[in-house]
């Protein structure tokens, strides 16, 4: 029986929690049904020069997961260097963030090459790979270069922005020709594949674009958007056992039945989270009426404490949240709690449950999967509605939700109010048209629309 070879930056031991992010999430959800291999970073930098890499095998139920350390060199050129200060701003379209050094683009191909080694060794003739994200995009190409046939699969959970952006980026060419190593490249949107054909029918004059298929570089590869999701089923059930509904109790004991509005992310300059505590302010100001009936619930976990960036987020964040509370904040009433750190998931479904609104505000986003929770999570006798950007993935799909330019903090204000008052026939009809997309894209149906496309396809190994 084939099996299926998993690889991203991280990987997240089923058995032991999902992680914050929604890669994690979506990949732990979708490998406990199909079983396999999982390969990536494990999370440790070895300091021991003596033993300045290993490798790690263990199984957790179905699956075999073989995890590496990084060196430290390998720890600042291609996680914190090229992935996280040139691909992941650059990408998520804050070309002011982009600090690029040739050495890092260097050590970032050598973990690439790295990672392709191992898997070279492990690998059976009819096992299907499936890589995921910014970190791995050149592993499919390094992969061919040591013979691999196999059928090789790429998703991009983060966002592909068109030509005028990418090419900020000095490597471009290298990485839009090693898309062309895989058989079928994936993404959130439609927007995105659109922005794969325009650059690459900038790069290559006799590109071809056949529905699906983009012919360019002398390979034809299948550039598809597969909408991700999560799990709906059972994160329905999770806002719905007793635990739940004791901390939803406490909640609104805590918050005396004030409306309660929340958003959940990590700490990113990606999700909007300053212009978002804006427009707490700002509705405050708007709409005085909301001063001691309403309470806002941040939760933002720290992302990438080491790069800079992270780390004025965080302090610009913990300033505003104390200016608004300083301002507007009563004897017996806190507008804004800001909470920084992580919680699991039926915690979180339980918070959604309880919450009236949430603020989903990207400047830029792949899917948001917080999107799709807290549709799932909510009483469909009477749910909390989503204030969502248009510039998350999500977007395009959730047309039912309140969409908003997160840039536009009046605007966010408003659609907040309207949310809050929004009367519950308009509620529960807009409710039933947002889980019909959750259930449409649920996570099951994304693995295995992706994994059926690239089943069908067989390489021949390059001459």
């Amino acid at each position: 029986m084939s099996r299926l070879i998993v690889v991203s930056n991280r990987v997240q031991d089923p058995a032991a929690g999902p992680g914050a992010g929604g890669l994690a999430v979506a990949l732990g959800e979708a490998l406990e049904a199909n079983g396999g291999v999982w390969i990536g970073w494990d999370g440790r930098v070895e300091q021991d020069p003596l033993h300045p890499v290993s490798w790690n095998e263990h199984r957790s139920g179905n699956l075999t997961l073989l995890t590496t350390s990084l060196t430290p060199e390998e720890h600042e050129g291609y996680y914190l260097g090229f992935a996280n200060r040139v691909l992941w701003p650059a990408f998520h379209y804050r070309l002011d963030l982009v600090d690029y050094t040739t050495d890092h683009s260097r050590v970032y191909g050598a973990v690439n090459r790295r990672l392709a080694m191992k898997i070279a060794s492990i690998l059976r003739p009819d096992d299907r790979i499936w890589i995921h994200d910014y970190h791995l995009i050149p592993l499919a190409a390094e992969l061919r270069a040591t013979g691999c046939g196999n059928p090789i699969g790429y998703f991009q959970h983060i966002p592909l922005p068109p030509p005028s952006i990418l090419a900020a980026v000095p490597e471009v060419n290298w990485l839009v020709r090693a898309l062309f190593a895989y058989d079928v490249v994936g993404f959130q949107t439609e927007t995105d594949r659109l922005h794969l054909i325009q650059q690459v029918q900038q790069l290559e004059s006799e590109t071809e674009s056949d529905g699906e298929y983009v012919t360019a570089f002398g390979r034809s590869t299948r550039v598809k958007s597969y909408p991700i999701g999560i799990d709906a089923d059972r994160f329905t059930a999770m806002a719905r056992t007793p635990n739940a509904e004791e901390i939803i109790n406490r909640i609104r004991q805590r918050n005396l039945n004030r409306s309660q509005v929340i958003g959940v992310d990590r700490m990113d300059y990606s999700k909007g989270l300053p212009e978002r505590m804006e427009s707490v302010r700002r509705l405050f100001e708007l709409y005085p009426e909301n001063r001691g009936a309403m309470t806002f619930m941040q939760i933002a976990p720290t992302s990438r404490g080491a790069v800079d960036a992270y780390v004025d987020l965080h302090e610009r964040l913990d300033s505003l949240s104390g200016e608004i509370n300083s301002k507007f904040s009563d004897f017996d009433w806190t507008p804004i709690r800001y909470i920084n750190r992580q919680f699991p998931r039926e915690t979180l479904a339980a918070l959604y449950r309880a919450s009236r609104a949430a603020l989903i505000t990207p400047l830029r986003d792949g899917m948001n999967l917080v999107a799709h929770e807290y549709v799932a999570a909510q009483d469909p006798d009477d749910p909390g509605m989503p204030v969502l950007s248009r510039f998350a993935g999500a977007a395009e799909y959730m047309d039912e939700a309140l969409l908003i330019n997160p840039y536009n903090i009046d605007q966010t204000a408003i659609a907040l109010q309207t949310a809050l008052q929004m009367p519950l026939k308009e509620r529960k009809r807009r409710h039933k048209a947002l889980m019909k997309v959750v259930h449409d894209l649920d996570v099951s149906r994304w693995s295995s629309r992706f994994l059926n496309d690239l089943s069908q396809l067989l390489r021949a190994v390059p001459g």
